[in-house]
C-alpha cells in the first residue's frame, strides 16, 4: 500500500457510510494492516520489554550519525568509533534484543543473518587473512551498550587469550 493510499484511507475514513461495499472492504483491509503493525509491535514489546533508547537505536533511526557500511531490513553494520584494530565494525539487529543471553529460540534466523552479514562485510573490507568476531554479554562480559551487537575486528594478528 502506498503512502498516498494510506493518506486517502485515513482522510476519508469518516465517510465510510457513503462508500460502496467494495471500498468498505478495502478500508477494512487497510485497517487490519495497521492493526497487524500494532500487534507486531506489541508482541516485540512483550518479548523484549520496552528498553530505553540506546546509542544503537539512535543510529538505526538516523538521529545520530554513523559510518554505515551495510544496511538491510534486518540489520546495520557500521564502523566502531573507538576501533581496537585496523578494521573494527559492528553488526546490530534492527530489533532491539538487549543481550545475546536474552535472544529467544525464534531469533535463530535473525542471529544467523547477523553472522552472514558480518562475514560478507569482512570480505568487502578486505579481511581475507581472517578476523575475530566478539559478542559481549552482560556486566561480566563487558557489554557497554544493551543492544545486541557483533564486533568484527581484523587487519592485524589477534592474540590469545583475549581480555
Amino acid at each position: 500500500m502506498t503512502a498516498r493510499s494510506i493518506l486517502y484511507t485515513r482522510r476519508f475514513l469518516p465517510c465510510v457510510c457513503r462508500l460502496p461495499r467494495r471500498a468498505v472492504l478495502l478500508q477494512k483491509h487497510c485497517l487490519s494492516t495497521h492493526n497487524d503493525e500494532v500487534r507486531l509491535a506489541e508482541e516485540a514489546s512483550k518479548k523484549y520489554g520496552s528498553p530505553a533508547p540506546t546509542l544503537f537505536s539512535k543510529i538505526i533511526d538516523k538521529s545520530i550519525p554513523a559510518d554505515i557500511i551495510f544496511e538491510d531490513d534486518k540489520c546495520l553494520a557500521f564502523r566502531d568509533i573507538s576501533p581496537q584494530a585496523p578494521v573494527h565494525f559492528l553488526v546490530i539487529p534492527r530489533t532491539p534484543i538487549p543481550r545475546i543471553s536474552e535472544a529467544h529460540d525464534d531469533d535463530t534466523l535473525l542471529l544467523g543473518h547477523l553472522l552472514v552479514v558480518a562475514k560478507n562485510v569482512a570480505k568487502k573490507e578486505g579481511l581475507s587473512e581472517g578476523y575475530r568476531i566478539v559478542i559481549n554479554d552482560g556486566k561480566n562480559g563487558a557489554q557497554s551498550v544493551y543492544h545486541l551487537h557483533i564486533h568484527v575486528l581484523g587487519g592485524r594478528q589477534m592474540r590469545w587469550p583475549p581480555g
